[in-house]
């Protein structure tokens, strides 16, 4: 559906160190990073890609209201895994990991945000 998501950073290390832990546990490594520019994880081309760049403007990095990205993960220790990292690498909780049943009937989810306040979530959709 999509190739990838980029979110701003106004610490571009900070934001590597924070989103190697993270994608780490997913299996996504890093496969790009030009110093003072921007970072990628996931897979070869055509991706999906997470993207992370100091904003081409030189504005700030701002975090959207509203605006969210979502990580796959392929367990519910996964999820948690993701959450322990994010929080681990200065990350914010935003939901702890549990059922979402409003979403389905086995919709595991935990929210956070990272350092710069992008808030993203991981989810798993298999069966406990």
């Amino acid at each position: 559906m999509f190739s990838y998501i980029c979110v701003g950073s106004n610490d571009l290390p900070r934001s590597v160190a924070f989103y190697d832990a993270v994608m780490a546990v997913l299996g996504h490594p890093r496969i790009d990073y030009t110093e003072g520019e921007s970072a990628t994880w996931g897979k070869d081309e055509p991706g999906p890609h997470l993207w992370v760049c100091l904003p081409f403007d030189n504005r700030p990095a701002t975090a959207g209201n509203g605006s969210m990205f979502t990580l796959s993960a392929a367990t519910r220790a996964e999820v948690a895994a993701v959450h322990a990292a994010a929080l681990a690498q200065g990350g914010s909780c935003e939901g702890p990991p549990g059922l979402r049943p409003q979403y389905g009937p086995h919709f595991y989810t935990a929210y956070m945000r990272d350092p710069d306040g992008n808030k993203f979530n991981a989810v798993c959709y298999a069966p406990a």
